[in-house]
């Protein structure tokens, strides 16, 4: 069978909307989410939400400035900051620290990270939530929506996503080279970035 074009369900959506409602988009950093951005802002009022306690104190706050940076020169975005707490990563991958990359260890830290921005956007009058992970290469778009899907409620409703399609990675990249981002050579997590050491 094959498999679910998230691009496409993306678009129907879309294209069925005939007011721009609220969305929160989790975002990773600011180059995978200026491409996302750049997509849905004739679309949506848009929050990004940056919660990553995956990421180790002194890399959040250099990601999280460089988001803020970009979200204020471009105007495509409101920005909610929820704090963080690397502990809460490290407790829902507990058991799970020598899996490989892209395993289960990241399907505990996609579903930590989309709990929070599900139940924020419920809780916040968001009609919709999504998340830039699906940008990347290196990510399961069908894992990332099966999560968001799950998640979803009668107040927030997910869109489905696959940002990579149609050069959304390429255009992230050509976007952070015009905007002098920060660009990061690792997800996030201290496993991730042995893998790059």
């Amino acid at each position: 069978m094959n498999e679910p074009n998230f691009d496409k369900l993306m678009n129907a959506e879309l294209e069925s909307l005939d007011k721009k409602p609220r969305l929160l988009l989790h975002c990773c950093c600011a180059p995978c989410s200026s491409a996302c951005l750049e997509r849905l802002k004739d679309f949506f009022e848009i929050t990004a939400f940056f919660y990553n306690p995956n990421i180790d104190d002194e890399e959040y706050l250099r990601r999280k400035d460089e988001l803020i940076r970009f979200i204020e020169r471009t105007g495509w975005a409101q920005i909610a900051d929820c704090g963080h707490d690397c502990k809460e990563f490290y407790r829902a991958v507990k058991g799970f620290e020598n899996c490989k990359e892209g395993g289960e260890r990241c399907e505990k830290c996609f579903k930590l990270r989309l709990e929070k921005t599900a139940g924020y956007a419920a809780e916040n009058g968001f009609e919709y939530f999504t998340s830039t992970l699906t940008i990347s290469p290196l990510k399961d778009a069908k894992l990332i929506n099966a999560i968001g899907i799950s998640l979803q409620s009668e107040k927030a409703k997910w869109l489905y996503s696959d940002f990579k399609k149609r050069g959304g990675f390429l255009r992230s990249t050509q976007l952070s080279k015009e905007h002098g981002l920060y660009r990061q050579n690792y997800c996030g997590c201290a496993y991730s970035r042995k893998g790059v050491e």
